[in-house]
């Protein structure tokens, strides 16, 4: 299959997904959201056993593509509950792939980019990354990251980074459990690979096993959660705190809120 935003690469029983859109320092938009789900399917169909998954350029993934979101702020009440659910469709496709999932996370990872990078098994890091939930300081609101973030790192420390947006280095993500490990930039992908072979000399039935096991432990708790975050997710575009937030990021001035 071709992609857009995206490359997919197999090596035997490894698939690389790389992030393409380093001129807009990938950043997420509709297509992307709909070809991460897809390129997760075709490595799974492919037999893979082990799936990288990483950014071109500089940065890892910038969270969601503002011209894109602001672009959407007049659709329906409907028409943000459904892209709403995409979003949450591809946070869970990456946490929940019967596969085993390793993040390379090569710069910035923000907002919805930096749940893409913390839901993998496995997440490394070059020293230089940013970790964040910036979506307080546009009008956003961070709801579907929010469901798998207190379960990672505790509610106090979710609360800390959701409520002041503020971004961490690889060191302090490290030491909040986002990140696995710390990698030099010049083998991180090297380290990933070996982290993978790593797991391709267990017992794939075992793997398969216990991920599935870890899944079904909260699994009913956390759908419950990821709907009530979708309909959050999707409510917030229409106010006008959402509408000036986008704007004000954009047009690079500070932001007047109403609280409205």
């Amino acid at each position: 299959m071709a992609y857009e935003t995206l490359q997919l690469e197999h090596d035997g029983a490894i698939a690389t997904i790389t992030l393409a859109r380093p001129e807009k320092r990938n950043a997420i938009s509709s297509k992307m959201t709909e070809e991460i789900v897809s390129a997760l399917e075709e490595a799974e169909k492919n037999a893979a056993r082990v799936v990288i998954l990483t950014g071109s350029g500089k940065a890892f993934c910038a969270g969601m593509d503002l011209e894109g979101l602001r672009g959407m702020a007049d659709r329906s009440p409907q028409e943000h509950i459904e892209d709403s659910r995409k979003m949450a469709k591809m946070f869970y496709s990456i946490y929940s792939h019967p596969r085993a999932v390793i993040a390379a996370v090569n710069g910035a990872a923000i907002a919805g980019g930096c749940g893409i990078a913390t839901l993998a098994d496995f997440t490394l890091a070059v020293p230089e990354a940013k970790f964040g939930y910036s979506e307080v300081r546009i009008g956003f609101i961070p709801a579907l990251v929010s469901v798998f973030l207190r379960r990672q790192i505790g509610e106090k420390h979710a609360r800390d980074l959701l409520f002041t947006g503020r971004l961490v280095d690889a060191a302090e993500a490290f030491r909040l459990g986002l990140v696995t490990e710390m990698v030099p930039q010049a083998v991180l992908l090297a380290r990933a690979r070996e982290i993978a072979n790593t797991l391709l000399a267990a017992s794939p039935t075992s793997l398969l096993r216990t991920k599935r096991l870890l899944l079904r432990y909260d699994r009913a708790a956390m759908v419950a959660e990821i709907e009530l975050a979708i309909h959050e997710n999707a409510d917030i575009r229409s106010t006008k705190d959402f509408r000036e937030g986008v704007a004000s990021f954009l047009e690079k001035r500070a932001a007047r809120w109403s609280g409205e």
